[in-house]
């Protein structure tokens, strides 16, 4: 995983979980979504035998799972799953709760964000419920172009740089913050040198 650092968002904190982790905390957490939360989610109301099975494939097929943590249970999960075939890249949340109306969905978007550009994926794919109005909104804060079809919204989400995703990066990661520090101080101390060599000249 690239991005080790973790941020903290009153009162959990947010950090990328490791592959052995995986299966029990988030098929702990999908399994404690409430039945709208857990409809949202699937676009649809599945059964625990269902998500025990969802939570073991994304352990095993190497699905990056940024996790919101409140005193050692994720409350939040950000699910960034591996392309299948020609099929891009997709991403998934959901929060608890108990969990919302804190942030939590914007901080977990921008890790797994930074997490897709890492990887070198250039668009991710976004399908949600019709009815899971805080979701499409999220989505269309980071770029999602959605559109209506089969009773979901799906869309997709342009990973090229602006200035504002190079922010957001920066914000969650504190080792993308120094090297892009140390990059500047580079180029700074180029720039002196080179006019100093000029002016000896």
């Amino acid at each position: 995983m690239v991005l080790e650092a973790t941020v903290r968002t009153a009162p959990g904190y947010v950090r990328t979980l490791i592959q052995q982790e995986e299966l029990p905390l988030l098929r702990d957490h999908l399994l404690r979504l409430d039945a709208g939360s857990r409809h949202d989610r699937f676009n649809g109301y599945l059964d625990d035998s269902f998500i025990e099975r969802y939570a073991a494939r994304c352990a095993e097929d190497g699905t990056v799972i940024v996790a919101y943590i409140v005193d050692g249970v994720v409350r939040g999960a950000a699910e960034l799953h591996p392309p299948e075939g020609e099929a891009l890249p997709e991403v998934a949340f959901s929060v608890e709760a108990s969990a919302r109306r804190q942030g939590v969905g914007t901080v977990l978007f921008r890790r797994l964000i930074a997490e897709a550009r890492w990887k070198g994926y250039k668009r991710l794919r976004i399908t949600t419920g019709a009815e899971n109005h805080a979701m499409r909104a999220l989505a269309r804060k980071f770029g999602a172009h959605l559109a209506f079809r089969h009773g979901e919204s799906t869309g997709t989400i342009d990973l090229a740089r602006t200035p504002e995703a190079e922010l957001a990066d920066l914000a969650a990661s504190p080792f993308a913050a120094g090297r892009a520090l140390l990059s500047l101080n580079s180029t700074c101390w180029k720039i002196i040198s080179s006019m100093y060599d000029n002016r000896a000249a």
